[in-house]
């Protein structure tokens, strides 16, 4: 009989945030209106979401590591930092799965922290989705919401080592999620939220008045 795979939550937070003008993961989230104070932000908020389906949470940051990481050791998650986040967002998912098998873990929940976070309905299906996927000879769970694909994914070991072992300066996740089609669980979702991002000033005005009506 298999045992259920042990969980790590790795939440990608390393990018400059340039089209944004200001580091996303400190973007107040779920939005307040002017003048008011925010308690959570996009990174504390996923770090929330994540914490109850998994071992432990680990954030991935660059050049903005030290900005970043009282907001992850506050909520309880871990920081690991890239060391060439020049290299691209391939290479922070690479620093965060070697992060994931130094400490003991043999899978991985991923998503983005330029995005609310997935709903609790929504983590729990893709984890239970992975955990009966194991047995079929899977690799991954990977949410889709009217088509388009999302985050958070969840890779098992298998697809860990895939990761780990591909070149950063040339490959794409995407790249190999379309080598190894027929190892990935494609789950519809009714989430809108895993297949958002927010990658400007104006999607984040738009997403902030949306939610604030």
């Amino acid at each position: 009989m298999s045992r259920a795979p042990s969980l790590c939550a790795v939440i990608l937070a390393a990018g400059d945030s340039t089209r944004m003008g200001r580091d996303k993961a400190l973007l107040p989230w779920p939005p307040v209106p002017s003048g008011e104070l925010f308690r959570q932000t996009f990174l504390s908020a996923a770090i929330a979401a994540l914490g109850p389906f998994n071992d432990m949470v680990l954030v991935v940051g660059g050049n903005n590591a030290e900005n970043i990481a009282p907001v992850a050791y506050s909520n309880g998650a871990f920081l690991v930092r890239n060391p060439a986040p020049e290299r691209g967002q391939f290479s922070s998912l690479q620093a965060g799965l070697q992060e994931v098998l130094n400490r003991g873990r043999d899978a991985a929940m991923i998503t983005l922290v330029d995005r609310p976070p997935a709903d609790h309905a929504t983590l729990r299906n893709l984890r239970d989705a992975f955990i009966a996927s194991v047995a079929g000879g899977r690799w991954a769970v990977v949410p889709e919401f009217q088509g388009k694909h999302g985050h958070p994914i969840i890779v098992g070991r298998e697809m860990i080592e895939v990761f780990l072992k591909a070149t950063s300066t040339t490959t794409t996740a995407r790249d190999i999620e379309h080598l190894h089609q027929s190892r990935i669980v494609y789950l519809p979702v009714d989430d809108p939220f895993v297949a958002m991002n927010v990658d400007t000033p104006e999607d984040y005005a738009a997403l902030s008045a949306q939610q604030l009506k």
